[in-house]
């Protein structure tokens, strides 16, 4: 009776101490997790001009992650729509993130063409460089006034121009803005009409942007139809799982049918990247 007490004791303790380091653990990758998130984050945040205390949102993210899986696969019974509902939360930061810098950039190139004329006119007027980037900002709308403004804010505290470029070229990686900027240091550094060579530029930007917007317009088309083509077997199996389980089922359950499923989800990814890879021009 004793030897038993004792044992079960041992195990209670033993049980107990494995949990404690597992929390410990547990509690150690959270936390490396959270800063390293909290990093990435806020940088790209800052890139953005928006500025969030992600710590304040970083646990509701976590429990989002796991609640919302869960409670989806209870109601509906199926642990598959849970699996999708926790890998959706789980990139949706990302993504959302990722199409708000896609955006902004897209925005900003599409500002560059005036904002290049804008320089011109006011060197031409008799400005500076720098008073006309001052007259950019005031009259410009962001993202363009944001970042040239933080660029004369870089100069102003005593940044050299390279590296006050280069810091440009970081925020936006856009080609257009290196090309344009190259053009600035040329003419400042060899000599030149720096306005007319601006003033040529912009108009070359510009017929750039309208090619692209017909291209953009003309493969639009190809592109929808390489989702709709790659998502229709998904959502036929789907449908077809909801119709005839026990049919479909030995999709899911037999060597040939895992084999058969690979072999749809290779294909369908080949063909989607061909249909991308085709439609995708760059001018």
């Amino acid at each position: 009776m004793i030897t038993n007490i004792l044992i079960s004791c041992l195990a209670a303790a033993s049980a107990g101490i494995f949990a404690w380091l597992f929390f410990l653990k547990m509690y150690e990758k959270m936390a490396y997790y959270k800063s390293t998130v909290e990093e990435i984050t806020t940088n790209k945040f800052s890139e953005l001009f928006l500025f969030v205390n992600i710590s304040t949102y970083f646990y509701y993210y976590i429990t989002a992650l796991f609640f919302f899986p869960i409670v989806t696969a209870v109601l509906s019974g199926d642990i598959s729509i849970g699996i999708i509902v926790f890998l959706a939360i789980l990139f949706s930061p990302y993504m959302i993130l990722t199409s708000m810098i896609r955006k902004r950039q897209k925005k900003f190139e599409k500002q560059l063409p005036d904002a290049l004329i804008m320089v011109a006119g006011s060197i031409r007027s008799g400005s500076s460089l720098p008073i006309a980037l001052d007259n950019l900002i005031k009259e410009s709308e962001p993202p363009l006034s944001q970042e040239f403004g933080l660029y004369v804010r870089e100069r102003k505290l005593g940044l050299d121009r390279d590296t006050a470029f280069k810091n440009l070229e970081r925020r936006m990686p856009i080609e257009d803005l290196s090309i344009s900027l190259s053009a600035i240091r040329i003419s400042t550094e060899v000599g030149g009409d720096l306005a007319q060579s601006l003033e040529l530029l912009a108009e070359t930007l510009r017929k750039k942007l309208t090619m692209e917007g017909k291209i953009e317009s003309l493969t639009s088309q190809g592109k929808l139809q390489g989702i709709v083509m790659s998502s229709l077997p998904l959502f036929l199996i789907v449908c077809l799982m909801k119709l005839e389980p026990d049919a479909m089922g030995q999709m899911f359950t037999t060597k040939i049918g895992w084999m058969v499923l690979v072999t749809v989800l290779c294909m369908q990814a080949v063909g989607y990247m061909v249909i991308r890879k085709i439609t995708t021009i760059n001018v």
